[in-house]
């Protein structure tokens, strides 16, 4: 299997397989900022305010939902029993 494959494989399995298409957290934070300064400066047009505020919406669900998933992983790591022993998980790699 080749280098680009391999790499390919492992994010489709690692433990981010399960984060939401499209941009990072921090791009889409980056984003939101922009939007929001834009909405709130008050020179836009109504057109383009509801679609920069639909996009901004769209942001914010994308950002939310990679901060859930980081939230599960950080459950999973520091989870313990019933005895207060930790619940060792090896994770897979990025």
């Amino acid at each position: 299997m080749s280098a680009k494959r391999r790499e390919s494989a492992a994010r489709a399995d690692g433990p981010n397989a399960d984060a939401p298409a499209g941009p990072s957290f921090e791009a889409s934070l980056r984003r939101l900022t922009e939007v929001v300064d834009k909405l709130e400066g008050g020179e836009l047009g109504l057109e383009e305010s509801l679609a920069l505020f639909e996009e901004g919406i769209g942001l914010a669900r994308t950002a939310q939902a990679r901060l859930d998933l980081a939230e599960k992983r950080v459950e999973q790591l520091v989870r313990v029993d019933e005895n207060g022993e930790p619940v060792v998980k090896e994770l897979e790699p990025e």
